[in-house]
């Protein structure tokens, strides 16, 4: 085997894992059609979530409080007068008085395009086509009005605005039905941050049993996979962490086998390229976490422990809500690993983490993403010098003994016994091991891969601008230049190689740089800017390579 079949394999290789990820997501389950809300004279179907709630599993025998009669989604939906408004620097969104939750979220530091800043990237949604909310509440153990999700709740005001000079906004929801029992809702938002507080206050004036909860409620729909999107090779939909890893969880299985597990330390979300909403409750809790799918909604609940409430002993259980970006720094502050729903894969997660890592330490020094690529690559690069130097050598002393190969192969044609004994006794004299690249590529291979994922799925780099024409790295090169020049240097890269012996491996020698400058037409800037630095990068190292071995075989 030689140096030019290595790089043929490596190639092929890369090609089979795009291919095999193209194909785990074109043909993933397709999602079933989403019936069409009901006329106006029809009722609509029970959908307040309030029946997916797992019962509360009562020590004294008590039966667990029965689901009431649903109002209908019309009748749930929030309406104008019921809606309070809050505004910070990075969150405007909307909590309905209908249940006392967060039913609406929009980013507006974040613009689904870049040339449009208006349209903002909205992730929870009350409208029936993008249902996304989350409900929370207090569950009893006796028939007794309880403050859940369905209930009425009041509020001060209809508008509330972090001002300049503040630093943390609350919007506290009172609810007051039964006379002995009295709950709020306490909401707590923080400048510049995408987690909220949700504090769930109760006192008594006699004994009353139940339990804090929090679920999510949202419409599944189904990511279009594309070869051409590579935002759609991200997964979309429930997760749940257990407090050591996370379950990604698939709609269909959902509908099946709904998830239960019990749990401290563990958090629910839903995710998808770059943003999240995630529920995280106290981490000394011992919670119980279900995953369902009820019609076309995935529903992930945590119910926490059971507990009396009264005039001395009130309750205040503190929630976390997140929803935003996936900004790590902010994930690693709202929940236990909560960075984890970052989603690098749980084969390669060990190596992205702390190349992300150094990608953010050295954007804090430069302030530009690009060049902070550029300079990654060449210290990943440098940190494989010694292997990749090997490797280089290798494929240097093969080019140097190319026409003696070739001769072997013209005078021996006839025998490949005798063929294959001169090309050893050739590597031997010369000192030549074909199979000297073989490890070096092996062991890069996962760290390139591992790169590439923190380059697709971090929001760090979602719009970021380079330099000149290149004003978001997460999207194409709107001129091409970046795909052209990584097809020029690799065609060079081919050329600093030994030359194949077989005509069939000229020729897709010579096709592979037109091949991949067509796929990296379609791939973010921000991956062609690696390639092309790597590509040149090795480049570079190749020539000189090829120059000191050149320089030692020329007798003094």
């Amino acid at each position: 085997m030689d140096n030019v079949r290595l790089f043929l394999w490596a190639a092929f290789l890369a090609l089979a894992w795009l291919v095999y990820t193209t194909w785990t997501t074109e043909f993933a389950p397709p999602l079933v059609a989403t019936a069409p809300p009901p006329a106006a004279n029809q009722p609509a179907a029970a959908n307040d979530g309030k029946e997916s709630l797992p019962p509360i599993d009562e020590p004294t025998g008590a039966p667990p409080s029965p689901a009431q009669a649903a109002p209908t989604a019309t009748e749930a939906a929030p309406r104008p007068g019921q809606l309070v408004h809050v505004q910070t620097d990075v969150l405007d969104a909307w909590i309905d008085l209908h249940g006392g939750d967060l039913v609406r979220v929009d980013l507006p530091v974040y613009p689904v395009d870049k040339k449009d800043p208006t349209h903002v990237v909205r992730l929870l949604d009350y409208e029936p086509d993008t249902r996304w909310v989350f409900q929370s509440g207090l569950r009893g153990t006796d028939n007794a009005a309880e403050p859940d999700h369905v209930a009425t709740f009041r509020a001060a005001s209809s508008s509330y605005q972090l001002m300049a000079g503040d630093n943390a906004l609350e919007v506290t929801l009172d609810w007051a039905e039964d006379g002995a029992l009295k709950a709020q809702k306490v909401y707590t938002f923080h400048r510049g941050a995408y987690a909220i507080d949700l504090d769930l206050k109760a006192s008594a004036d006699s004994q009353w049993r139940g339990a804090p909860y929090v679920q999510m409620t949202r419409l599944y729909h189904a990511v279009k996979r594309s070869y051409t999107s590579v935002e759609s090779y991200s997964f979309s939909g429930p997760v749940l962490f257990d407090g050591s890893e996370y379950k990604k969880l698939k709609f269909d299985d959902l509908g099946k086998n709904p998830v239960t597990q019990t749990e401290k330390g563990g958090w629910l979300a839903a995710i998808q390229h770059h943003f999240l909403a995630a529920a995280v409750p106290p981490p000394d809790d011992s919670v119980r976490y279900t995953a369902a799918a009820r019609g076309q909604d995935f529903v992930l609940t945590a119910l926490g422990t059971l507990r009396t409430v009264d005039a001395a002993m009130p309750l205040d259980y503190r929630l976390t809500l997140f929803v935003g970006p996936k900004l790590q720094d902010q994930l690693a502050a709202a929940g236990p690993k909560l960075e984890r729903a970052v989603d690098y894969g749980a084969t390669l997660g060990w190596i992205a983490r702390p190349l992300f890592w150094l990608l953010s330490a050295v954007e804090r020094y430069v302030g530009n993403w690009g060049w902070a690529i550029v300079i990654v690559t060449f210290l990943i690069k440098l940190a494989f010098y010694r292997l990749t130097a090997a490797s280089g050598r290798s494929m240097a002393k093969m080019r140097r003994v190319q026409p003696r190969m070739k001769a072997i192969q013209e005078r021996y044609k006839d025998d490949r016994q005798a063929q294959s004994q001169a090309m050893l006794e050739l590597y031997k004299k010369e000192k030549v091991n074909p199979a000297a690249g073989c490890v070096p590529m092996l062991i890069q291979m996962p760290f390139f891969f591992a790169f590439y994922w923190v380059l697709v799925e971090s929001v760090e780099m979602r719009q970021a601008p380079f330099m000149l024409w290149i004003n978001d790295l997460s999207s194409r090169d709107p001129w091409y230049v970046l795909p052209l020049l990584m097809g020029v240097a690799m065609f060079f890269q081919t050329r600093l190689q030994p030359p194949p012996p077989d005509p069939m491996q000229a020729r897709v020698m010579q096709i592979m740089p037109i091949a991949f400058t067509f796929m990296f037409f379609l791939f973010p800037a921000g991956l062609v800017l690696y390639w092309l630095t790597n590509t040149v990068l090795g480049i570079l190292q190749q020539w000189r390579i090829n120059k000191l071995v050149s320089r030692e075989a020329t007798p003094n």
